[in-house]
């Protein structure tokens, strides 16, 4: 008598061997791209098309509208990332105890330093010396990409994926602070700055003195004015948000990086990320459309310059920096070693987002841009590359394969 067969999850039949752990990650980590990933590859592979097949009409749409994405829209991008950070730091987050961030953030300087160096060497070797005015390209880490190949690589309970987190936050926070460093103070009025953004952090303040639980009002108002302090002052305004959200009354735990808050949360942190999520989508979205848009056929060797330097001084950086660290008493997590490392640094070889936003922020139009914003696109093949080296390595998931 023939009998139905009982089917399990993911669609196998209830007698066979259950799914391994990388199949039963792959829903999650899909769902995970979709979420962050997909909108700014998305923008950036239609900007790419629009750009070569019909460049005029790409001009004519994008140009417009360049100052209120770049400057405006990723406000919402650049606050959402501060709020992951600020999690972080509470009990539970990758930040929290400062025993667990000393190594990572000081090899987050040696990673910035060996980067921008390789990067200058690598502006010889293509033979564009032109190309030196976008090296704090070179300092930009993307944390949502990294993070999704950490996480493919190690899985979520490894140390190696927080250990990333806490190098790529600690080099990028060194880059948004060398991007205010190189930022154009021509029309910049520093007094002006002085006053709106003391003026934003009072506001904030009170606020959160008198348990304010909406984040509008530090959104609107400590935020705008932030935001203005930023303008005059000659820094990128869209990082507004990035003194302001700090102040937000937030929960007693981090629930995880990229993790998202619960629909029924109350804290007002939480509140901000429900509300912020799509915004911050649409911004990745526009942002690679308006930045991405590069014809290729008018683009030189130099595009190679970037993804080159970050490719080969970033895992030399951190194996090097950590026996340097570890040489001088600190001590690496348990289960990180050379091999492990090397993963890492290839992970932080992506640019991607954040070096495509240096580059746009620091540069002008014309040819230094459109290589420089071709090589942090170019610059993603460093996940392909860590998942490779971590195959023959053997570590991470490979690791069983030894």
């Amino acid at each position: 008598m023939k009998t139905d067969r009982v089917v399990a999850p993911f669609g196998l039949p209830a007698e066979q061997e259950a799914p391994s752990p990388g199949v039963r990650l792959a829903p999650r980590l899909w769902g995970f791209a979709v979420e962050y990933l997909l909108a700014l590859p998305s923008g950036a592979v239609l900007a790419l098309l629009w750009a070569n097949l019909w460049p005029e009409s790409y001009y004519r749409a994008t140009y417009p509208i360049a100052f209120a994405v770049n400057d405006i829209a990723m406000v919402f991008f650049f606050g959402w990332i501060t709020k992951e950070v600020v999690e972080a730091g509470l009990p539970g987050g990758v930040l929290h105890s400062w025993r667990r961030v000393a190594l990572p953030i000081a090899l987050s300087g040696v990673v910035v330093v060996t980067s921008v160096v390789a990067y200058a060497v690598a502006v010889r070797v293509v033979d564009q010396p032109m190309l030196e005015q976008a090296w704090v390209s070179s300092a930009a880490v993307d944390l949502a990409l990294g993070y999704f190949v950490a996480r493919l690589i190690f899985g979520r309970a490894a140390a190696a994926v927080p250990f990333f987190l806490l190098v790529a936050i600690s080099a990028n926070a060194i880059g948004f602070g060398l991007l205010a460093l190189t930022g154009s103070f021509v029309e910049a009025n520093p007094g002006l700055a002085v006053l709106l953004m003391a003026a934003a952090l009072a506001v904030a303040v009170l606020l959160r003195a008198r348990r304010v639980t909406s984040f509008w009002p530090y959104v609107l108002g400590a935020g705008t004015l932030s935001w203005g302090a930023l303008y005059f002052g000659g820094v990128h305004p869209a990082l507004a948000l990035v003194p302001i959200i700090p102040f937000l009354p937030h929960g007693k735990r981090d629930p995880g990086f990229f993790v998202d808050a619960e629909p029924n949360a109350h804290d007002t942190l939480s509140r901000f990320e429900i509300w912020c999520r799509h915004p911050a989508q649409a911004a990745l979205f526009l942002f690679g459309l308006v930045n991405a848009g590069v014809q290729v056929r008018a683009l030189e060797n130099g595009m190679f310059a970037l993804p080159m330097a970050l490719l080969l001084a970033r895992p030399l950086a951190l194996v090097a920096g950590a026996g340097l660290a570890v040489v001088s008493g600190l001590h690496l997590p348990k289960a990180i070693g050379w091999r492990e490392l090397i993963v890492i640094g290839l992970v932080s070889s992506i640019g991607f987002a954040l070096a495509l936003f240096f580059a746009s922020a620091t540069l002008g139009v014309g040819q230094v841009l459109n290589e420089t914003r071709m090589g942090a696109l170019f610059s993603a093949i460093g996940g392909f590359c860590a998942v490779g080296a971590a195959w023959l390595l053997r570590t991470g998931r490979f690791a069983a394969a030894r």
